[in-house]
Parts: C-alpha cells; structure tokens; sequence
C-alpha cells in the first residue's frame, strides 16, 4: 500500500525550508497514502511555512549555543536535553518508517532518537563543508545525500550519494517568462538588469553596498531588482525619498515571485546560501556570491568557493560589500563575454532531479527496514 509514515525536519532558513518541503512535496507525489510529519524548531520561519504548505509540525525548544555570550548556553542546554525528551516521545507515538534531516536545530535530536530507536535516517547535508552537527549524525545515519563532491573528507564514504540540493520547481518553468518577468516589475527588457537578493531579513552591508553605489549604476543604464529584507525595508524606503531612479529600480522587502526575478536577471547578487547556489547553479545564473560572516564555521565562503574555483562566481567578502559592490557590479555587467561564460561554468555544476534521488534513496532505506522487520 505504501502507507509509510515519514518524518522530516528542515528549518531554521527559507534554505533549509525549501528543500524540506521539496522532498516532502515529491515523497506525496509518489507515495499518495503516505504519512509525512515535520519537526522544526519553535519560533523559527518553518512553524510559517511548513504549516503553510499543507503539513503539520512539531515544535521543539531548541536553539543554538551563544558563542559571544557563553553563560547563556546554560538554558541552550537546558532546551536541548527537553528537545531529546520530545523528540524520543515523537519518534515513539508515530513509529515512523524513516526520519529525514535537511538541517536546522530540530534535526540534531530528531535524528538521534529515531537512529537510537533502530529507525533508518538519512541525512541531507546541502553545504560544501559539514557542520559539527550533521559530522555527528552520521556516524549512525544510513544515507548521506550531498549537493557537492569530495565530502567524504567529512562523512563515511560508503553511505554518500551525490544527489545536489532540490530546489523549487517553479523557478526553472519561471525561465520562459522573461517577458512576463519584465511586465511584473514595470522594467525594460532590453536594459542590463542585475537582481540583489540578502535574504527574507536582510543583509546590512549588502544593502549599504547598494545604497552607496546606486546613482553611479542608475547613470550607468543598469536596472535593478532589489529585495531589501523586512529589518531593512523601511530605512531604505526613507533614503529613497526623491530620489530620481529613472524607472531603473524596483525594490521591496520580499520578492513574492523569485521566477520572475531570475528570468529577469544577468546578473545576481547574493547570499552563498546553499540553497541559493544550487539555484543559481540550475538556472545559469552568473553571480556575485556575498559570504555571510555570521553563520558557523564560515560555510557559505567555503560554498561560494566551490562556484569561484570553476570560475562560474565573483566572490566579494562582506567587508568589502559596502564600498566595492557598485563597482564590482559595473565591471561584470560591462563584459557580456565573461557573464557568460560565468554561466556555462555555474551550469555545470547544477544536479538535476535533485528531489527525486534523494526520494530514490529513501525508497530504498525505507523497503531495505521493512525486509529487517
């Protein structure tokens, strides 16, 4: 009947997220009767979305340890060894076939108590460098599904598939409605159009860096799509005032329709996300990768790396966002040669059917147990 009861965790980010509800979303298309839970952690952008996209969830108390502050990870621990109690309820009351981390606080003790209770696990690590967490997790994890080569460095190379990261559906049908793109927007499709994205918050240098150099790129005929963040919006909104843009720029906190918004850009400045990159990857989208500087072990330059040693990437340090990114912009958009080689580069990294492996694999783990039983 394959009436299997499936439990997942993915939170924390809309890069985390994403992907969570991706697998989720392929898992229900080919197993209908399928029972899907998620587990996130409470306060987080998950307990939005995941309800949001048709599944229930569970809250854990989790956070992360305050590595500036180290006498309040006293409570961090405190919530941590409740979220183990939970989490071992969860795994006990719905008896899943298979529990499934794709990152944030909840999938540490989801996936310890369902391996602790003999329920396979696999793990979906999107980043190019393992986190503490996940290198923990799979001495005892059943698959490994990773979105970059040579992560056996980090992981038993036996239980590693290369599988990428899944990434929204919508994005790549989104690429044959550049004309539509433009209508949204109110842009002119035959100017140069770059897109900045920071993030559903923000990121302050990021939009510094814009502020900084934006008369200099409007002179320059360059249009631009800007996603603030919501910490942002309303400052930038102030400074924008009377500004004559020219019908040049479109900016908002949140981008509702990120299709458009690709199919619009030549050029795309963001985050190093794993998530993103993997979009950018599948899309053919030259970038210029911003690594975030406050995110553990410094992963996202490690990621933006992996695009800018293949020469698919400019990589600009957070540092140097706010003086040099008009300028770095100016200069890419003027070599049409070089934007597009950049996209041939970061093409051939994307991984297709990303969700549909990483389903694969859990197909096999789930039917490898039941033989077991």
């Amino acid at each position: 009947m394959n009436n299997y009861k499936i439990i997942v965790s993915g939170g924390g980010t809309g890069g985390h997220i994403f992907p969570a509800i991706s697998i989720a979303n392929t898992l229900k298309q080919r197993f209908p009767e399928a029972e899907i839970r998620f587990v996130g952690a409470d306060n987080r952008m998950e307990m939005e979305r995941v309800p949001a996209a048709g599944y229930p969830i569970v809250g854990l108390p989790i956070c992360g340890f305050d590595r500036a502050h180290l006498w309040k990870n006293i409570e961090v621990v405190r919530k941590l060894f409740k979220s183990l109690r939970m989490a071992k309820k969860i795994i006990r009351e719905f008896r899943p076939d298979i529990a499934i981390g794709v990152g944030g606080y909840a999938s540490g003790p989801l996936l310890w108590a369902a391996a602790s209770a003999g329920i396979p696990t696999l793990i979906q690590e999107q980043n190019s460098y393992a986190g503490v967490t996940n290198k923990l997790l799979s001495k005892r994890a059943s698959k490994i599904c990773v979105a970059y080569e040579g992560m056996e460095r980090f992981f038993p190379a036996e239980k590693i598939v290369l599988t990428g990261n899944p990434v929204r559906k919508d994005l790549e049908h989104g690429l044959e409605k550049r004309e539509e793109a433009f209508g949204f927007f109110r842009l002119n499709p035959a100017k140069p159009t770059v897109l900045m994205i920071g993030g559903s918050l923000g990121a302050r240098t990021m939009n510094t860096g814009m502020l900084h150099g934006l008369d200099d790129l409007i002179a320059s005929g360059i249009q631009l799509i800007w996603q603030t963040g919501r910490y942002y919006y309303e400052d930038i909104k102030r400074q924008l005032v009377g500004k004559d843009t020219r019908g040049l720029l479109w900016y908002s906190d949140f981008i509702s329709r990120m299709d458009y918004a690709y199919a619009a850009a030549d050029l795309v400045v963001s985050r190093a996300g794993a998530g993103t990159i993997s979009e950018l990857c599948l899309l053919k989208k030259p970038a210029i990768l911003i690594p975030s500087p406050n995110v553990a072990e410094d992963h996202q330059t490690k990621n933006a790396l992996a695009v800018v040693d293949r020469q698919g990437a400019v990589l600009l340090p957070d540092k140097e966002a706010g003086t040099r990114l008009a300028d770095t912009i100016k200069e890419l958009m003027a070599d049409t040669q070089r934007l597009q080689s950049f996209g041939e580069h970061i093409g051939q990294l994307a991984q297709h059917g990303s969700a549909e492996r990483i389903v694969d694999e859990i197909e096999k783990l789930i039917q490898k147990h039941s033989s077991w039983r």
